[in-house]
């Protein structure tokens, strides 16, 4: 049962943003994944799946603490659309290092989202939110690592 005594709608509402720009990054690696073309095909397919699969396995926690606290999250793609801070990518022929480097900036922005959700849960009181997203951070940390060395960075 949802702790409605801990609803604390800026924690609500920064981990909504966070789960919509997840399903964003997501759904842009994804497309991603599938329209690479070039030298490094088979690298950055893989790479791009990875990282996608990682990515689409947040949504479910952030949407469930969303709940726990006691706030209704996400309920269609046009809520996510509302909300998101990541653009959508609808270009065709998108050359591989233009890919890896929006897909950096992106995860920078999903980044800076952790951040506030993280500033939010703490100024709430809400420690297990606040340990959650750390994994998070870690996780979209490495994306970044992983997208920037490909690069040469």
């Amino acid at each position: 049962m949802p702790d409605t005594q801990n609803n604390q709608p800026a924690v609500s509402d920064a981990l909504n943003a966070l789960l919509a720009d997840s399903f964003a990054l997501y759904l842009k690696t994804k497309n991603y994944h599938w329209h690479v073309h070039g030298p490094h095909f088979r690298e950055l397919h893989l790479l791009f799946d990875e990282q996608a699969a990682q990515i689409f396995a947040t949504t479910d926690l952030i949407a469930e603490r969303v709940r726990k606290n006691g706030a209704p999250t996400l309920r269609s793609i046009g809520d996510i659309g509302r909300r998101q801070s990541i653009k959508d990518d609808d270009a065709t022929g998108v050359e591989a290092d233009a890919m890896i480097k929006r897909l950096a900036d992106d995860n920078r922005t999903l980044l800076a989202q952790i951040r506030e959700a993280k500033a939010a849960a703490e100024a709430a009181g809400d420690i297990a939110t606040s340990g959650l997203v750390d994994g998070w951070a870690d996780e979209a940390q490495q994306r970044i690592w992983f997208l920037e060395a490909t690069l040469g960075y």
